[in-house]
């Protein structure tokens, strides 16, 4: 009787052991995964961390001569959302107190009906910025597509970016590993409603801004040099 009850008890220990490669496989993929979903927002928070030191308010942001203005959402009768309106608010800020000369707005303008730069623009002038210090860029679909042809299309090598601060991360790691060395300054003059999208979307698209920078394809939208700034002789 206990010749078998033993018997039985190694053979239930073979089948135990035989399970437990099993379990450990499980675990393997359990931390590979985890892992795997941890990488964006480690990878969004080390990107923040590092160009925290670039980013100023508008009353202690530094000289330069053109600030880059990010697109954002127009509402169908031309006005501006609240992001964007706070966007163009701090840029025409630091034209007025001299800290820049021009003003580059850059969004997107993919549908007839649809024109962030133009609305960007309009709305620059009725606050008294003169036409000639604004420049329109129908072609910054994103913000890797604004990066991009601030270099290529408009030959500046020195800019402010004015973006929120959410976004403002992305943007100079893209415009820096593009070769534009850029300082931010905050547009944040509101609590926006959607915060916590906004964070989620950037630590989806500070990754991919990774793949970006690496790849440096073309944007869809190029076209023949347009130099913002005439060269000093």
């Amino acid at each position: 009787m206990m010749k078998e009850e033993s018997l039985i008890s190694t053979r239930e220990s073979r089948a135990s052991h035989r399970k437990r490669p099993w379990v450990k496989w499980a675990l393997v993929l359990f931390i590979l995964l985890a892992i795997l979903a941890s990488a964006p927002l480690a990878w969004r928070r080390a990107v923040r961390s590092f160009y925290a030191g670039r980013i100023h308010p508008p009353s202690s942001a530094p000289s330069e001569q053109v600030a880059i203005v990010f697109g954002a959402a127009v509402f169908r009768n031309g006005r501006l959302s609240t992001v964007l309106r706070d966007r163009m608010e701090t840029a025409i800020t630091l034209y007025q107190s001299g800290k820049v000369n021009k003003i580059l707005v850059s969004g997107d303008n993919s549908f007839d009906n649809y024109n962030e730069p133009a609305a960007m623009m309009a709305y620059a002038l009725e606050r008294g910025i003169p036409s000639q210090d604004i420049q329109p860029d129908y072609g910054g679909r994103r913000t890797y597509d604004t990066c991009y042809r601030a270099r290529e299309i408009f030959q500046l090598k020195d800019a402010i970016l004015v973006t929120q601060e959410f976004h403002l991360p992305r943007a100079l790691f893209t415009c820096r590993r593009l070769g534009i060395e850029a300082i931010g300054v905050s547009a944040d003059l509101h609590s926006y409603r959607g915060a916590r999208w906004y964070e989620f979307r950037e630590t989806a698209a500070t990754l991919f801004a990774l793949w970006d920078v690496i790849r440096q394809n073309p944007p869809a939208v190029l076209g023949e040099p347009i130099p913002l700034l005439i060269p000093s002789s």
